[in-house]
């Protein structure tokens, strides 16, 4: 073979199309619906109740994690960390077959549809700053979906309300709000709004050792929409024949927010710039409903109509979380 040959062959090779990979835990929205039939064929019926549960255990997951007492880094102050969490999930529930690597695609089985936990890792940088008021601290940071292409967004800002008192029996005390937005899944937009209140205590331990737990109360503003969904996408419309099934792709309708509650226990030990930060939280389980004008009606498993009401079924999560980076 030639060089010209060769050239052109690897050309080829790089540029030809691949088909599109998925890991584990990313999601195939498709799967939440039930099949109906109808004079003009199969229907499809979106299952409003299993995406409600789905966006409310899938948001605790991707929440702003705290990881800060209530003190703040000061005006000067900056911290870069790295952050590993895990996070349970009802993995045996029907709604959780959106996963890519389930084995039971269909929900028939009641088997789990993967591990029982999800895993998140990210980076995170914080800055204290005296604008526009004193105590108070903005950070940024990117969270990635382990076994995915899933990522997430944070921002969030706090200001500590109470704080620097260390030699006196007081506690420091600080609100936070924020914000995480889900990207690189196209069929469903997730964004979680984020309030807490925190209370810590610092101690310096031996002169050179400082340690700060701290505890707190967060509620979560869980906010899914869908994109359109193609529930048979190994049928090409294109095709002679397949014409009609363009007809077959849908949206999920708005739901209401939901609302999860968080409390969570840390601490932060830091030795000169060096910290690490573990931190507990326990969400309870989702209550709130998605109540649709002109019904009372209850969603029920396989429904077989979106005009009825939806309540969180999800159940109640753990989260561990460990974070180690540098102060300054």
């Amino acid at each position: 073979m030639s060089w010209r040959a060769l050239g052109v062959a690897s050309v080829v090779v790089v540029c030809a199309p691949r088909p599109a990979l998925a890991d584990a835990n990313d999601l195939v929205m498709s799967r939440l619906t039930e099949t109906v039939d109808t004079a003009g064929g199969i229907a499809y019926v979106p299952q409003n109740r299993e995406l409600r549960a789905l966006a409310s255990q899938l948001g605790v997951v991707i929440a702003p994690h705290l990881l800060t007492p209530a003190d703040t880094l000061g005006f000067g102050g900056f911290q870069l960390t790295a952050d590993l969490t895990t996070t349970t999930i009802d993995a045996s529930e029907r709604y959780w077959r959106v996963l890519e690597g389930t084995q039971d695609p269909a929900g028939d089985g009641g088997v789990a549809h993967g591990s029982s936990t999800l895993r998140t890792v990210g980076m995170f940088v914080r800055k204290g700053m005296w604008f526009p008021f004193p105590s108070f601290e903005v950070g940024a940071g990117a969270v990635h979906l382990v076994d995915s292409r899933i990522w997430t967004g944070q921002l969030y800002t706090k200001l500590a309300l109470h704080e620097g008192y260390h030699q006196l029996p007081i506690p420091s005390v600080a609100v936070r709000g924020g914000v995480s937005r889900m990207m690189m899944q196209r069929e469903l937009d997730l964004t979680v709004a984020s309030l807490d209140l925190t209370v810590s205590k610092h101690f310096g331990i031996g002169g050179t050792w400082r340690l700060d737990p701290y505890v707190g109360w967060n509620i979560l503003v869980i906010i899914p929409r869908s994109e359109v969904i193609d529930p048979t996408p190994n049928v090409d419309p294109l095709e002679p024949g397949n014409e009609m099934d363009a007809g077959n792709s849908f949206v999920f309708k708005d739901q209401d927010n939901i609302y999860r509650q968080r409390f969570l226990l840390g601490f932060k030990a830091q030795y000169y710039v060096i910290q690490i930060t573990v931190e507990a939280v326990f969400a309870l389980a989702g209550t709130s409903l998605d109540d649709r004008n002109g019904t009372s009606d209850e969603c029920m498993v396989t429904s077989t109509t979106t005009a009825c009401d939806s309540k969180d079924q999800a159940g109640s999560q753990r989260t561990l979380s460990v974070s180690a980076g540098v102060d300054f």
